[in-house]
């Protein structure tokens, strides 16, 4: 089998055990050295104080990895020529011997095939300004309508088209339910404007919820639970409606389309935020991890 799972994935998904998984892009691709290196440690170590082990998912030489070691976290997070793989370039990175770090939709589906049930990440991807020109639309949705899985994040990225988002992700069956609030969070903003229409208030509840999907035989999609970063570590949320505004003029009068369009914008907020926007991501994140791990306890407690 192509898929290295560690042992210590492998024996607590054997125990029923709680297991998060983690995605590799925010450390390859996100963050400077060193601190992308001690983000991964600090994540994984979030993960093991609420009682779960961490499984961090990159691809190594042609081997996918489920659950790394520091050395693997050090290559990931140091090494020059590490590609970003989406779940479509899986097969592509195996068949060549290539590394990369996975995104959303390659995590996902790695940690659904090794067995892991539950998903930590920042923002997902989802339906960018201007699709009716464009026609430009994260692979995140599509995959997260197909694999049976637990994610927990932030909402979407504020930069992108909130409301068609959450029209695409309904048509697609995904289910999206608030962590403690009825709205939907925006990444940065603990509020992104729009309404969620369920609620939930507890990793039991959560861990309820991720039963009922096996007991209905429900088809095989996702649950995203939206987990509001704190309002006293969002982005302010009159800075980031500002520079986001110059953000996309900037975009427009550069011609930049296609995939420049997120990594183009996401740096220009770090940029002109002086940083305040990576900081609301981080803070984010850590939130996000943390409540997976609770989750996946949950889950683990009556599996």
């Amino acid at each position: 089998m192509v898929l290295v799972v560690s042992e210590e994935v492998r024996e607590a998904i054997d125990a029923r055990r709680p297991v998060v998984a983690l995605e590799s892009t925010i450390i390859a691709h996100g963050l400077p050295r060193p601190r992308n290196l001690q983000v991964a440690l600090e994540l994984e170590a979030a993960v093991r104080q609420e009682g779960a082990v961490p499984a961090t998912i990159a691809v190594l030489d042609g081997r996918p990895h489920v659950g790394l070691d520091k050395e693997q976290l050090e290559r990931v997070a140091n090494e020059d020529g590490i590609r970003k793989l989406g779940h479509r370039d899986l097969p592509l990175a195996v068949a060549a011997g290539a590394s990369g770090a996975t995104t959303v939709s390659a995590t996902a589906l790695l940690a659904a095939r090794a067995g892991v049930r539950v998903f930590a990440t920042g923002g997902l991807g989802g339906v960018h300004r201007e699709w009716t020109v464009t026609q430009d639309e994260s692979a995140d949705l599509g995959l997260l309508a197909s694999t049976r899985i637990t994610v927990v994040c932030a909402g979407v990225k504020s930069i992108l088209d909130v409301p068609a988002t959450l029209q695409r992700l309904e048509t697609l069956g995904v289910a999206v339910a608030g962590y403690g609030t009825d709205r939907f969070p925006g990444f940065y903003l603990s509020d992104s404007g729009y309404p969620v229409d369920w609620t939930l208030e507890t990793p039991q509840q959560v861990a309820a919820v991720m039963r009922a999907q096996d007991a209905l035989d429900a088809p095989e999609s996702t649950l995203i639970v939206a987990n509001p970063v704190p309002e006293d570590e969002q982005l302010d949320p009159a800075l980031h409606a500002r520079v986001l505004a110059d953000a996309l003029h900037a975009c427009e009068a550069e011609g930049i389309t296609g995939q420049a369009v997120t990594p183009f914008l996401l740096g220009y907020l770090v940029e002109h935020t002086d940083g305040a926007s990576l900081s609301a991501n981080l803070a984010a994140v850590r939130g996000n991890v943390r409540l997976a791990g609770r989750i996946a306890a949950a889950w683990a407690e009556e599996a």
